[in-house]
């Protein structure tokens, strides 16, 4: 039996008896292994005592978030054998962040579920169904299954909750549930519906198993809610009763996660691009330019061309070989990795860095992304560049706004002509209204009729995107009117906008 205990120096006797008792009482030890901290202390590393007054009541903290996030915080914020600096804001963010995360992914696909009352069929032709980011998804869970499952056997639980807890708010809400919302919204049961419930089922059963050890209480609740509704024919009475599951080789593609993991990075510097200019991502720009870094990347990039664009809200995605103009890069080297092999000649690099042609810093970053060494030629000699040991920056030109991120440059088309702006004030309306269903208690399947104060320019621009609209918020009709009944004044620009939905019978 593996023991694991949380708790104070105390601990350590109470092992030393145990061992004994064992030995006088069966004549082997009770246990293989035991976990357990060292001291406890507070946010500023002194030890709880009462003489400092920095003591805290663990009843009260299980009270105020839960048992379950006071586990997944103690468990994964330090190795089980370290002193742990205890953060009562720590155990909130946990709650928040992991747990608030997973229960909302769940309450996302009941609430679908429940409307379609569906069931776990039977898993034969769904190979043939999945789309790739189901792959994806389902390469990424079989990951997760063999390096948690390799974490635990290691007695390594801090890895293991992070694998965990990246997992489900990285792949599994922010991207997999987030650009596949659309496909539960169908009205009826397709082949790609069906993919898309058994897919997240199943990514959901087996987080909750995973998690168990650390999180006993949440995760039995999710796995007996989950399996209730959706597949009765299981008899398990307990997440506790379940083997845990065996990683499936043949699943795991890292090819597809890769590329998908670039998707995810080029999403993260548009959208950081976008909001560092208050660019709203519901208001669609042009086009976006990424320069040829290798053949392999330019390939992987083009094969999630679609996702990246649906998700950073940009019409078109081009590829560059030349940037003047547009792009201008700039290098500067670590001194921390750097100073340690070419320490006498740093100034003599640091000087010759800023004078490089941009053809060469293109070649240092296509080595970069190539996981490989450029040789700098210098006059006092060669200088090898592992990656790591500079930074590649990029500046912005007139019109357009330039991230960089390893090995990737991205170039953002900010430029907005009158019909994305149009565009862009059509989907802001889809929010809008679909607050006001929201907050009115609708159900997602509810139609309804919406009436909207005169509003010169956005009357212009749903006369070409009324019908998105309609079918974006399930609206028989928009009409303006002068003070529509029952209208409720929402943000809109510097000013309000009055909007009324109602619910047809």
């Amino acid at each position: 039996t593996d023991v694991l205990v949380t708790g104070y120096d105390i601990i350590f006797f109470w092992v030393i008896r145990m061992i004994f008792s064992g030995y006088e009482q069966m004549g082997k030890r009770p246990f293989h292994t035991v976990l357990f901290h060292g001291l406890v202390r507070d946010d500023q590393g002194r030890k709880m005592s009462k003489s400092l007054g920095n003591g805290i009541d663990p009843l009260e903290v299980i009270d105020k978030y839960g048992a379950d996030a006071l586990r997944w915080y103690m468990l994964t914020n330090a190795e089980p054998w370290d002193n742990l600096k205890f953060d009562e804001s720590g155990v909130d963010e946990v709650r928040r962040k992991f747990f608030g995360t997973l229960y909302n992914t769940y309450a996302f696909f009941a609430r679908y579920a429940n409307i379609d009352n569906w069931e776990m069929p039977d898993q034969a032709g769904l190979d043939e169904s999945l789309t790739e980011i189901d792959r994806w998804i389902l390469s990424r869970l079989n990951s997760l299954i063999r390096d948690v499952r390799a974490a635990y056997d290691d007695y390594d639980i801090k890895t293991s909750g992070r694998l965990i807890e990246n997992f489900v708010c990285d792949d599994l809400s922010n991207w997999y549930v987030r650009l596949n919302r659309s496909r539960y919204w169908a009205g009826e049961m397709t082949a790609d519906k069906q993919a898309a419930y058994q897919t997240l089922y199943k990514a959901l059963c087996d987080v909750a198993i995973l998690m168990a050890p650390i999180a006993p209480f949440f995760a039995d609740r999710l796995y007996l809610d989950l399996t209730a509704s959706c597949h009765p024919a299981r008899s398990e009475g307990s997440v506790h009763f379940v083997q845990m599951p065996a990683a499936d080789l043949s699943v795991i593609d890292p090819e597809l996660e890769e590329r998908m993991a670039l998707a995810q990075q080029a999403s993260s510097m548009v959208l950081a691009l976008r909001k560092a200019e208050r660019l709203a991502v519901k208001q669609p720009l042009k086009r976006m330019l990424i320069p040829v870094i290798s053949e392999q990347v330019r390939a992987r990039l083009a094969s999630v061309k679609d996702l990246i664009l649906a998700e950073v809200n940009v019409k078109e995605m081009e590829f560059v070989e030349n940037t003047e103009g547009i792009i201008t890069k700039k290098i500067k080297p670590n001194f921390k990795t750097l100073g340690k092999v070419y320490g006498p000649r740093m100034k003599e690099i640091a000087a010759a860095m800023t004078t490089l042609d941009q053809s060469v810093i293109s070649a240092i970053q296509r080595a970069e992304a190539a996981d490989e060494a450029y040789v700098l030629q210098l006059p006092g000699g060669e200088v090898t560049l592992n990656p790591g040991d500079y930074q590649i920056s990029s500046e912005d030109m007139p019109g357009w706004l330039v991230a960089s991120q390893g090995a990737l440059t991205i170039a953002l088309d900010v430029e907005l002509t009158p019909e994305l702006r149009q565009e862009g004030l059509a989907r802001e309306l889809v929010n809008r209204i679909q607050n006001l269903r929201k907050s009115s208690g609708f159900e997602v399947t509810d139609r309804i009729e919406v009436a909207i104060a005169p509003n010169p320019t956005l009357q212009e621009a749903l006369k070409q995107f009324g019908p998105y609209v309609c079918a974006q918020t399930l609206a028989r009709s928009i009409r303006f009117q002068d003070n529509p009944a029952g209208a409720v004044e929402v943000e809109w620009e510097d000013g309000t906008l009055a909007i009324a939905v109602v619910k047809l019978k």
